[in-house]
């Protein structure tokens, strides 16, 4: 089946996956954009998984202040190498965890930190476990698989801060 330009280029803009990622998987799904994009989707969770183990050690500190400076983030995301650091992809997504960790207020990354001894009461105390801001019907740790299948680099949140008035 030939797969038109218009149909990989709207598939690309979509995604953010490479052109020939973009085609294959129309090709694999017999032109059908959904299908395609949910199999670009499990691609990028093999290779998240896949890179997940590696090092990163390169990266950002993110710093937000908002309400007129009422609330203040700051979060340490890291990668492997300093070339992805400086992309504006990375940098967007270190902007939204710190958005995101100023809105919600979560109080661990993951799973540091038993369960029980965590306050729930304002929602999901765990920052990857949170509905992301932007797109709720994906979680934070989903909106990180996406960048890291994108850029091809192990991403993680090493730690935040999150300062608020009066609390």
């Amino acid at each position: 089946m030939a797969i038109s330009t218009e149909a990989i280029r709207a598939l690309r803009e979509e995604t953010g996956a490479g052109i020939m990622d973009c085609k294959r998987a129309l090709e694999e799904a017999g032109g059908d954009s959904a299908k395609a994009k949910e199999l670009l989707r499990q691609k990028g969770l093999a290779l998240a998984a896949k890179k997940a183990e590696r090092a990163a050690n390169q990266g950002l500190v993110e710093a937000y202040v908002h309400g007129g400076g009422r609330i203040g983030v700051l979060v340490e995301v890291n990668c492997e190498t300093d070339f992805v650091a400086r992309t504006l992809e990375f940098k967007e997504l270190a902007h939204d965890l710190a958005l995101q960790i100023a809105a919600m207020a979560p109080q661990v990354v993951d799973d540091e930190t038993a369960l029980d001894d965590l306050d729930i009461s304002r929602g999901e105390p765990r920052l990857l476990y949170q509905p992301f801001i932007r797109d709720p019907s994906k979680t934070v740790r989903q909106v990180m698989t996406d960048v890291v299948a994108r850029v091809g680099e192990n991403i993680r949140v090493r730690r935040f801060t999150r300062f608020e008035l009066g609390s």
